[in-house]
């Protein structure tokens, strides 16, 4: 099985790194998946936006990111988020009242709050 070398990594921690057959992401320009041996680029990731990733053990890791960047080579992805959640953290109950509290509440805390919501829906798929 082709694999590739992936690190998702936060301003303030690296959450998950390691060889893996699949990545998708959520960028200014669309949803984009990656395989390895996929040609380079650099993307924006958008805010409140999710990232999935499919080890080469099958495992499935979904995190909510809220912006930040990748970059993509045949044989590597870094994703470097500003801040990232995985979606078994998230509470949801407290990201459900911010989205709430809506103009009470800053926008990209908003954003970040729906990204975390659907990172926790596309565990869950």
């Amino acid at each position: 099985m082709a694999e590739m070398s992936v690190d998702l990594v936060a301003i303030e921690r690296r959450l998950w790194s390691g060889q893996a057959s699949f990545v998708r992401a959520q960028t200014t320009e669309g949803e984009i998946g990656i395989l390895p041996g996929h040609e380079p680029v650099l993307g924006q990731l958008v805010e409140g936006g999710t990232v999935t990733i499919v080890s080469t053990d099958d495992e499935r890791i979904v995190a909510a990111v809220h912006g930040g960047f990748f970059s993509v080579t045949a044989t590597t992805v870094r994703i470097l988020a500003e801040t990232a959640d995985f979606a078994q953290d998230v509470d949801v109950a407290a990201e459900q009242a911010v989205l709430a509290e809506g103009a009470a509440s800053d926008e990209r805390r908003v954003l970040a709050a729906r990204g975390r919501l659907r990172a926790v829906d596309a565990a869950k798929a």
